[in-house]
C-alpha cells in the first residue's frame, strides 16, 4: 500500500464483513488492524484484500 486511496479500498472492504468493528491502516508499514466482534474467517479476509487489489500476508493476532 503507497497512499490514501489504497487504505480507503482496504478498508471499504474489509468493513463489508460481517463483525468488523473498525479496520485501521498503517500504510508506511502496509499493515491492516481488525476489530470484530468475533473471530473471522480467514477465507473471507483474504477475499476482502484480494478485492482491494492486494495481498494477504503474516498471520493474524
Amino acid at each position: 500500500m503507497t497512499c490514501g486511496h489504497c487504505a480507503q479500498s482496504v478498508t471499504s472492504e474489509l468493513t463489508a464483513l460481517s463483525g468488523v468493528q473498525t479496520v485501521e491502516v498503517d500504510v508506511e508499514a502496509g499493515r491492516v488492524t481488525i476489530r470484530s466482534a468475533e473471530a473471522l474467517p480467514l477465507a473471507e479476509v483474504q477475499r476482502a484484500v484480494d478485492e482491494a487489489g492486494f495481498e494477504l500476508a503474516g498471520s493474524p493476532a
